[in-house]
């Protein structure tokens, strides 16, 4: 043990050099997010620690004992935060919700439940301990899931849980996005991950506006720098009045649906979609909304000083101001006029090449560094003067008393910047000459004014198998649309926490493909953008659509955007609508969409301070602009509408100013799209599908379906027709490809679900088989009904198949429909009524004998179940010799056979059958050789 001049005991040097391990530690970047960051300090190198005296290890020792004490301070406030739970109820339009931290959650940066009746929303931010590389966009993702535990049900597909997010997860997901990010606070590179979750879902309180609302309270109380606290509610519009955050019953009946998020003084989203609501409403609803943020916000900022944890405002890390002065000397002269190039990709290329000058001429300079670390923090300033100093020369491995020294090396200029520094300077230094021209010159990249829209073009039909298309181009923005017209089964099944089963009959998909800016880039699966554009688009069309009833067709339009340069999903409103015309959709009146920017602040670039709207952006004034706000609608209303703002300030003012300069530009937009050539066909495309409605009764329903869905599969594979849908309330649709088709499958229901009346009469009916007790008669294509045996001759018969075969043809009358609907049909009710002879008993036994035995007959002579002309025998005083005769011969037969009759009443039956037998053959050779005779 070695003790020190003031007669203090010093710990073992290995020992001092475990503290200035930890030392070390904290001030490198791994050090905990609560720490402020010391200025750095020059250490000497580990040999030089272990080869030192005891005077060096007790100063380091005493260093190092130093800073932990800072951090366990530090440390047990924050824990004593986490510690605290937290519960209080908030204003959210005309009732409370309740917000609770700190008891579950408690090792996220910042954790909230939010309960709104009984639906719950659980939120949660974290960030990385390590900051991540700089760049111009903040760190941010957001994920947000509709658990349908929270509703009790499980997933519907084979695997029970949940899985690729839903759209309208990926729509909530942007909402909580897009008025966060402008709130971050530029420089603060550390990710950020904020998690939302719906753990409760009641069917009538909407999760949407909850989880907006505790994403912002979460960011409050966390330790992620942001400037102000955010909220989001929702605006519906009953009748004449607005109601705040409207349950799902009352957005039912609503004329609006609008979001808005902002702060207590600023809106920074708003997204909405209405019924051609004129401009001043659409204000009075935006009004409404924000007040009720404002309301909410006073709330958070309460909370927050109530159990808020300290931000790290020490974390961010922002260019040095001597960077862009460089920047803007080397690039200023050149870098105006690339701004001025008209055409997108030559600009692009130009200010790309540009920037790289800036960089190759920083590092020749040695202002950048070539392994991409950056120097220390000085100025240049302080460089200069530290020049000048006089610098004490240490033979290599000494050590003084005063601090420890490496041998110097000849100075060289420190690189004080990074090149991702340059970078991210240079792009602002760019953003800055773009808003300065428009402000002063009063001219944009492309000549035109602030007021001025690019030139239009659209053409139709370009696509001859599609059932409907366009190609609208504006500018260097070009959207392809095609409309595709099916049957119900080509609806779009929605999957969300209702138990409801949902399907869309109108949807639009949009596609944006990395060609359409020039670029080489991933083809997957639907990005979150295209996701938000695509609906965007599809909400503002849906309002001009016909109804179900006027329209029966599955709408589909997929719009692929083949250029961009700004206002893509406007182009798709435009290029859809046309597209929709050109496949015969009968739209009640045509609309168009404008994307609208903003210059905030002029006073910067010499204006007068009042904001600058400009219509129509490109994608350059949409990067640079503070504002993108898209409008779509006709002349005199608003459909849709979404504005995202890049900056805290945009008032209603400035809202209404921008409404009104965009219905101005959507009344040009209309009026060139009434310009196209070749114009749209209006009519339905030869190739799309034909689709038929049918009401039947809905008790009939299940006579077309069949048991299992035979029946319903058979007329499908009978008639060649695509599908036949139908509904319980007995709506039946037929798609089919060709009108034969169609008519075929639509007799066929009609028969099936046809109401027999008893007395109908059917002819020429086909046998359709043969039963020991009679045979089935199709009256109608599958309707068929029962002939009893009895029924089927006006004589007796014993077996149906000797006289009839499958394949006949009879005609038959309907006596009765029983409880189950089944027909039973007679033959005999149709067949000639015998005549009767008063004059002689014998002779009118005769007679009905004859009768019945030639009737008989003719049912094998006559597929038609016509009786012959000997059905009846008339006097015999009209008859021929011969033919009399016959008759005699015929009428002693039948008096033996009554002869046996008498005998025994209880053997009557037999032997009269027998009798009869002989009788009827007998009989036939005698009609036979009359006919033979007579030469009929």
């Amino acid at each position: 043990m070695l003790a020190s001049s003031s007669g203090v005991r010093s710990t073992p040097c290995y020992a001092q050099l475990s503290h200035f391990t930890f030392s070390l530690r904290l001030s490198s970047t791994n050090r905990p997010r609560f720490l402020t960051p010391k200025k750095s300090s020059k250490f000497c190198s580990l040999s030089l620690l272990l080869s030192g005296n005891s005077v060096g290890c007790n100063r380091f020792a005493v260093r190092a004992s130093a800073e932990p004490e800072v951090s366990e301070s530090i440390t047990a406030a924050a824990a004593s935060g986490l510690l605290q739970p937290v519960s209080v109820k908030i204003p959210f339009g005309g009732r409370e919700i309740l917000i609770e931290t700190g008891h579950i959650g408690r090792q996220a940066s910042g954790s909230v439940m939010a309960t709104d009746g009984e639906t719950i929303v659980y939120t949660s931010v974290c960030l990385s301990d390590v900051p991540s590389e700089p760049s111009d966009f903040f760190p941010l993702s957001v994920t947000y899931q509709e658990r349908f535990s929270a509703a009790g049900r499980t997933s519907g597909g084979f695997f029970k849980r949940e899985g690729k997010t839903k759209d309208n997860e990926v729509l909530i997901c942007r909402m909580i996005d897009r008025p966060l990010r402008p709130t971050m606070l530029k420089g603060f590179y550390h990710e950020t991950q904020l998690l939302s979750w719906v753990l409760s879902y009641d069917g009538l309180h909407c999760p949407d506006a909850l989880a907006v609302t505790a994403a912002g309270i979460a960011v409050a109380l966390s330790e992620v720098p942001h400037s102000e606290a955010i909220a989001g509610v929702r605006v519906g519009l009953l009748g004449d009045k607005f109601v705040l955050n409207p349950t799902i019953k009352e957005m039912e009946d609503s004329t609006l649906d609008l979001f808005l998020a902002g702060t207590d003084n600023a809106i920074l989203m708003i997204e909405g979609y209405c019924d051609f609501l004129p401009e001043e409403k659409l204000l009075e609803a935006v009004q409404v909304g924000q007040d009720a943020v404002r309301e909410i916000c006073s709330a958070v900022k309460a909370l927050v000083k109530k159990c808020g944890k300290p931000k790290m405002l020490d974390a961010i890390k922002l260019p040095p101001p001597e960077l862009y002065e460089l920047v803007e000397k080397i690039a200023g002269d050149e870098l105006h006029n690339v701004l001025q190039i008209k055409s997108k990709i030559p600009r692009r290329k130009a200010i790309s090449l540009l920037e790289e000058k800036v960089i190759n001429r920083l590092t020749d300079k040695g202002y950048i560094s070539i392994d991409g670390t950056s120097g220390s923090v000085e100025t240049i300033q302080d460089l200069i003067d530290e020049d000048d100093e006089d610098e004490e020369i240490v033979v290599d491995g000494e050590v003084d008393e005063g601090d420890v020294h490496i041998k110097p090396v000849s100075r060289k200029p420190t690189p004080l910047f990074t090149e991702v520094d340059v970078k991210l300077v240079f792009k602002e230094v760019s953003s800055k000459f773009l808003r300065r021209r428009i402000v002063e010159g009063g001219k944009r990249s492309d000549g035109r004014s602030p007021e001025d829209i690019r030139p239009i073009t659209s053409r139709c039909g370009l696509l001859p198998r599609a059932h409907g298309s366009a190609l609208f181009t504006r500018g260097e923005t070009q959207s392809l649309a095609v409309v595709t017209l099916g049957d119900r089964q080509m609806a779009q099944r929605l999957d969300n926490l209702a138990s409801v089963e949902e399907f869309k009959r109108f949807y639009l998909q949009y596609s944006f493909p990395p060609s359409s800016v020039g670029e080489v880039g991933r083809m997957g699966a639907p990005s979150r953008r295209e996701i938000g554009h695509g609906t965007l688009a599809e909400r503002a069309l849906e309002p001009i659509l016909p109804t179900e009833d006027e329209f029966p067709y599955t709408i589909r339009v997929e719009s692929t955007i083949t250029e961009s340069n700004g206002s893509s999903s406007m182009a798709s409103v435009c290029g859809g609508c046309l597209a929709l015309q050109d496949a015969g959709v009968p739209l009640k009146c045509s609309i168009a969409g404008i994307a609208m920017g903003l210059v905030l602040d002029t006073h910067e670039f010499g204006g007068d301070g009042t904001p600058l709207i400009l219509s129509d952006i490109t994608g350059a004034e949409d990067a640079s602009g503070d504002m993108d706000f898209k409008v779509a609608g006709n002349e005199d209303g608003i459909t849709a509408f979404q504005m995202d703002i890049k900056v805290v300030g945009i008032t209603l003012p400035v809202m209404q100013e921008a409404l009104l300069q965009a219905r101005d530009g959507r009344r040009r937009i209309l009026a060139e799209m009434m310009k196209c050539s070749p114009p749209p066909t209006k009519s339905l495309s030869k190739y799309a599908p034909l689709i038929h409605i049918m009401k039947v009764a809905p008790e009939k329903v299940n006579a077309i379906i069949g048991s299992g869905g035979k029946k319903v599969k058979s007329i499908i594979e009978e008639t060649g027709v695509e599908a036949i849908d139908t509904q319980d309330d007995g709506i039946v649709k037929i798609t089919a490809k060709d009108l034969l088709s169609l008519e075929k499958s639509k007799s066929i229901i009609s028969s099936l679900t046809m109401v027999p009346t008893v007395g109908d009469i059917y002819r020429n009916c086909e046998i359709k088989s043969i039963v020991p007790f009679g045979v089935f008669v199709e009256i109608a294509p599958g309707r068929e009904g029962l002939c009893h045996i009895s029924e089927l001759t006006s004589d007796w018969l014993a077996k149906a198949e000797d006289a009839f075969k499958v394949g006949n043809r009879v005609d038959v009358k309907l006596i009765e429909v029983n409880d189950k609907g089944q027909l039973r049909l007679s033959r005999r009710a149709l067949l000639p009524v015998p005549e009767t002879s008063s004059e002689d008993p014998s002779s009118k036994q005769l007679t009905d004998n004859k009768a019945e035995v030639v009737g008989g007959d003719s049912c094998k002579a006559s597929d038609e179940g016509t009786p012959k002309k000997h059905a009846s025998v008339p006097k015999a005083d009209g008859l021929p010799e011969e033919k009399i005769e016959q008759t005699k011969v015929k009428s002693s037969a039948t008096k033996l056979a009554s002869s046996s009759k008498s005998n025994s009443e209880e053997t009557s039956l037999l032997p009269r059958k027998k009798v009869f037998k002989r009788v009827k053959k007998s009989s036939s050779r005698a009609v036979t050789g009359i006919s033979g005779k007579d030469g009929e």
